[in-house]
């Protein structure tokens, strides 16, 4: 039996993945080895769709996640630590021109 390709991917990891992924790393994700992955494939039992694009297997990160019960990305616009900081400065500002109009 193969060895994993590395260290299963982590959470944070998987959300840091581009579009679409190689065997390996999808490998890793579902926590097999690659020989194993190319077997399911040939067997037509590879958990989520697969697409070969010039000789080589190919896995749309979409589906990878939704295999693995990841349904949505989290988004945020700007850290989080940031909004705080810039939450608690439109504060003073404000409070500040309160006191010039008093």
């Amino acid at each position: 039996m193969s060895a994993r390709s590395g260290p299963p991917v982590g959470f944070a990891e998987a959300f840091d993945l581009p579009l679409v992924v190689d065997l390996r790393t999808a490998a890793r994700a579902f926590g097999i080895c690659p020989a194993t992955a190319y077997k399911l494939i040939r067997l037509g039992a590879f958990p989520c769709p697969v697409m070969r694009v010039g000789g080589r297997y190919r896995i749309p990160t979409a589906y990878l996640l939704r295999t693995l019960g990841i349904e949505e990305r989290p988004v945020y616009a700007v850290p989080l630590e940031d909004d705080t900081v810039s939450a608690a400065q439109s504060h003073d500002i404000h409070a500040h021109v309160s006191e010039v109009r008093a």
